[in-house]
């Protein structure tokens, strides 16, 4: 490999990474661009490069392989929407907006980002063996938005944070799916209003929210 690894990739189980040169980068987007509107299998190493403007060596010798170009694919969109949630949990000033924040960001999220649904779910779909090394990625993303929910739920009703982390948990995955598949507008906005009628019996006496 020309790259080195980032700090402390591969400890504790985690998905090894690479550090970016300007090169990688471009196979990356090239990547992460084909991945998402074609699928990871039927894009080759070949139409990446292509894509990216270098050789297929150059490719091989940036990432190593192209399971590793699928694991900086989902690690980086993860990270930005990790990124892109953060400012609107944040604003949010009480436990039930927080929750639904998650929702209002995902909405927005998907408008511009995702237009044919979930990357990590879409992902999954392709890849379900836990020895291939992005399906970390894939069900840590997951495992993460379900403790972010639980942790809100904490903040709302501490004695029904688990349970109530997984029912918002599944209706913002539903939400993401159905937004995917097109069956019927603003799925996301949809999963937000069932979200917010569960939380109106989560707690006595909370907050309006918003």
């Amino acid at each position: 490999m020309g790259e080195s690894v980032k700090a402390g990739a591969g400890v504790d189980g985690a998905p090894r990474r690479i550090v970016m040169t300007p090169g990688a980068r471009r196979a990356l987007d090239a990547a992460s661009r084909l991945f998402y509107e074609r699928g990871i299998h039927t894009v080759g190493v070949d139409l990446i490069a292509a894509e990216a403007g270098i050789t297929k060596k150059t490719l091989y010798d940036r990432f190593g392989s192209k399971e590793q170009i699928v694991v900086e694919y989902l690690a980086a969109r993860d990270e930005r929407w990790r990124a892109f949630l953060a400012p609107y949990v944040e604003a949010a000033t009480t436990p039930r907006a927080r929750i639904l924040a998650v929702f209002d960001a995902s909405r927005d999220w998907a408008d511009v980002n995702s237009g044919k649904g979930c990357s990590m779910v879409n992902a999954h779909a392709e890849i379900s063996d836990p020895a291939h090394p992005a399906y970390q990625v894939i069900t840590g993303q997951k495992a993460w938005m379900l403790a972010l929910f639980t942790d809100l739920a904490r903040e709302l009703a501490p004695r029904r944070a688990a349970r109530l982390g997984r029912a918002l948990m599944l209706l913002h995955e539903g939400g993401l799916v159905a937004h995917g598949l097109h069956i019927f507008p603003d799925a996301i906005g949809h999963a937000r209003g069932e979200a917010a009628a569960l939380l109106k019996g989560a707690a006595p006496a909370v907050d309006p929210g918003r």
